[in-house]
């Protein structure tokens, strides 16, 4: 499979996409007025504990308190926000039971916590007291006390042996967590590589115990570089980039950890924008659309919602020459290549169920619900599926981090609230008609003027039996219409002939 990193910087935001055999499969933006959190460092304030929610509010400085699970807490998380003059105490390197856990945590305790997710609408940030610092072939964890593989490094020797070498040079109070980048290295790589995130420890250590909570202790490296540690593996072809800042920076850190791949960083310098060469602006503007075209006509529509997205798989104008069984299976397992595509695509997280066609025969939905752990595999993200049901129906979870690309490209509609409707005309009418009934019972006035949209005016006035005519003689009085095209569909001003005045809020239903 080839693998392609392509990175376009602007002056407003810096996109980075992860192509696979020409296709786009993840997309990151980062842009200056919107900071990345997920993997900073806060010495926090217990705000609230919740034991009902089995969880707590910790204030970190921002203005919505961070949520933090029992299940994310550890007894060394209040001995690390001491710094390193308090040492970690033995148990907290063995796993407790979340419900222990909850009785070591009181309100106005300092805890040190590491943002997990970003916060979504109203909702703060989730954080974890199992704080780790990712470096290049490994993750160190503070106050731990295991040594764990990349579930993505699927050769069991090289796990094994990767394994070994880890633990042969874990240090006292630490556990270790070998990154996929991390298989086929030497233990002198691995060893430079923890010496080196050793060495940033100290430093975070050394300012939780001088700082005092609410503070941040510690900013995960910008969104760039993190991409390259993580991503820029010698399964990767190719980096090529259009900003010579941009390009000097991935260089210059490649040098110091990976020499061998700095023939693959390249500087683009033609003309034509980069994504457009790689024709990855129109992969954007398809990807995100409601409907998703795949082979032979079939589609998918997503929906996403705060809590849940809904994929909903149609066979469209495919029409297959075999039986219906073998047509609906086939456009199912096209379509789990495309949804599988679409959710690391849109980043996509949370509750996700998926209505395939129908199958009627067990082993068909089998092979689908295979066929979809299969293509997951891919994913970076955790992620879990529930078998398919008699109905079709596939419900699976996936790590959220960051809300999805869906609301990092797009703001809500000022019209419709980001629901995608708007009242119908009819509908509009009907609660103009209301509106001046309750002003006509409560006044007794017989003059007013309205004001709405060109096309309310049109809908309102056409015909012999308008609806103006009938709704002035149903009330007994004179109405005067008048077109505004700076008020939206549904909305109407209304003004007193008497008062001289706008009254439209007054007689709200």
């Amino acid at each position: 499979m080839k693998k392609e990193i392509i990175i376009n910087s602007t002056t407003t935001e810096t996109r980075i996409a992860l192509l696979e055999d020409g296709q786009l499969v993840e997309l990151f933006v980062e842009r200056p007025e919107t900071e990345r959190n997920v993997g900073d460092i806060y010495k926090g304030l217990v705000h609230r504990v919740a034991p009902g929610m089995q969880a707590a509010f910790v204030d970190i400085g921002w203005p919505v308190d961070a949520f933090i699970h029992f299940s994310d807490l550890s007894p060394g998380a209040m001995s690390l926000a001491h710094g390193v003059d308090e040492p970690i105490p033995e148990e907290s390197r063995r796993p407790r039971r979340s419900v222990g856990r909850a009785r070591n945590i009181k309100v106005g305790q300092e805890i040190l916590v590491q943002v997990a997710k970003e916060p979504l609408g109203n909702k703060g940030p989730r954080v974890t007291a199992e704080v780790s610092l990712p470096g290049r072939f490994l993750v160190l964890v503070p106050g731990a006390a295991h040594v764990a593989i990349s579930r993505r490094i699927e050769n069991f020797k090289a796990k094994k042996t990767l394994k070994s070498v880890l633990q042969n040079i874990q240090p006292e109070g630490f556990g270790l967590i070998g990154r996929t980048v991390a298989e086929g290295r030497s233990e002198e790589e691995l060893l430079t590589d923890l010496r080196a995130t050793l060495r940033l420890w100290n430093m975070v250590s050394s300012r939780v115990a001088k700082t005092t909570a609410p503070a941040r202790v510690h900013k995960e490296a910008p969104l760039t570089s993190s991409i390259i540690r993580d991503l820029f593996a010698p399964d990767i072809e190719r980096v090529l980039v259009d900003s010579k800042s941009l390009y000097r920076e991935i260089r210059s850190y490649v040098r110091s950890v990976a020499q061998g791949l700095l023939d693959r960083i390249q500087l683009h310098t033609g003309r034509a924008p980069v994504f457009d060469v790689a024709n990855i602006e129109a992969e954007i503007e398809k990807g995100l659309a409601r409907k998703v075209w795949f082979g032979g006509g079939s589609y998918l529509i997503v929906e996403q919602t705060e809590a849940v997205v809904t994929i909903d798989v149609n066979s469209g104008r495919f029409m297959g020459k075999k039986a219906q069984e073998e047509n609906s299976l086939k456009v199912n397992l096209q379509a789990v290549r495309e949804i599988c595509r679409q959710i690391r695509f849109r980043d996509l997280g949370g509750i996700i169920v998926i209505d395939f066609i129908d199958m009627s025969e067990e082993k068909n939905r089998r092979r689908v619900w295979e066929e979809m752990r299969k293509e997951l595999r891919k994913d970076r993200a955790k992620w879990d599926i529930a078998p398919i049901s008699q109905f079709g129906i596939l419900e699976m979870t996936r790590q959220r981090t960051k809300p999805s690309l869906v609301y990092t490209f797009n703001e809500p509609c000022p019209t419709c609230s980001g629901s995608g409707m708007v009242a119908s005309k009819e509908t509009v009418v009907t609660r103009l008609e209301g509106w001046i009934k309750r002003f006509r019972g409560r006044t007794g006035e017989l003059g007013l003027t309205v004001r709405c949209h060109p096309e309310i005016v049109e809908f309102i006035t056409k015909g012999l039996k308008s609806h103006i005519r009938q709704i002035m003689w149903a009330n007994l009085m004179y109405i005067k219409l008048e077109p505004d095209e700076n008020l939206r569909l549904e909305e109407f001003k209304c003004y007193s002939w008497r008062r001289g005045g706008d009254v439209t809020d007054e007689f709200r239903a």
